[in-house]
């Protein structure tokens, strides 16, 4: 009894020993990128290897906002976030209750042709999309990135919410076209309360996603008023920079839009998924 005792023992040890290792290995990255911060340092190579070993300053931040246009970086990725996020959720939901309720010529070939668009990565078509926002008239602006990041987020957000729809129960729909409602008005009151897990969902993704791509911002704005974040940041750890302290200070702040965010939205998540209405 005693030996199998202690065999639990020296298991739960080790257990806990690599949950610690792998604790490690996950916070250690974050925290020496908080360290780096408010290190008074300025390259990666001054750093001491221990977090906060070399001291505190606030020096990074206010350069920051006082010789840099990380006001204006952060600004611009907002609101390419914000008219993401509300323009994937708009075309996404709209065509994925289409997809779900309706039944046309070709469905299946629009949504097998969704399907295969997502297949391939974007940067395939980045020619055509620079072509394309060049004849619109779209380059270095602020809104042909939006179209680019919505456009992308369209087939596999319309496959994951016509999914979610399919599974909330038809007779919703039929009793309030009983009472007379339209298929809009069945849409707004009544499909989309009900997928509000998945459209929230939805919204988050599409909103944090913009905040650090780099590709699109390179190929499409060409102004510095006009850079994102991601442009600005990369700018302190280049070949001619290494100011990794300054670039961790931005990336710091990069946090705060996710976390109030995630607030905003995990009550409302959270709730959804509990109260969400019978499904067939």
């Amino acid at each position: 009894m005693k030996n199998n005792t202690h065999t639990i023992h020296i298991e739960t040890a080790l257990i806990y020993l690599i949950f610690l290792i792998i604790s490690f290995f996950v916070i250690y990255p974050l925290v020496y990128v908080v360290s780096a911060a408010f290190s008074p340092g300025n390259s990666i190579a001054s750093l001491n290897i221990v977090p906060f070993a070399d001291g505190f300053t606030f020096k990074h931040f206010v350069r920051l906002f006082t010789e840099t246009n990380y006001g204006i970086w952060f600004f611009n990725t907002l609101k390419i976030a914000i008219f993401t996020s509300l323009l994937t959720v708009i075309t996404s939901s709209l065509g994925a209750y289409v997809f779900s309720r309706f039944h046309f010529t070709f469905k299946k070939s629009m949504l097998m042709s969704l399907l295969i668009l997502q297949i391939f990565p974007s940067f395939v078509g980045m020619v055509a999309i620079y072509v394309i926002l060049y004849r619109i008239g779209g380059l270095d602006t602020l809104w042909g990135l939006v179209l680019v990041y919505t456009a992308g987020n369209i087939p596999y957000n319309t496959w994951m919410v016509k999914n979610y729809m399919d599974t909330i129960s038809k007779n919703l729909d039929e009793a309030a076209r009983i009472d007379g409602a339209s298929h809009f008005r069945v849409f707004t009151t009544i499909t989309l309360p009900v997928a509000r897990p998945i459209i929230t969902f939805l919204g988050i993704t599409s909103f944090t996603a913009p905040w650090m791509d780099y590709i699109f911002p390179k190929m499409v704005l060409r102004s510095v008023e006009k850079q994102t974040l991601a442009l600005g940041l990369f700018s302190f750890v280049s070949d001619k920079k290494n100011e990794f302290t300054t670039f961790s200070a931005g990336a710091l702040i990069v946090a705060i839009p996710f976390v109030i965010f995630f607030l905003i939205t995990q009550k409302t998540l959270i709730t959804s998924f509990g109260s969400a209405a019978v499904k067939e």
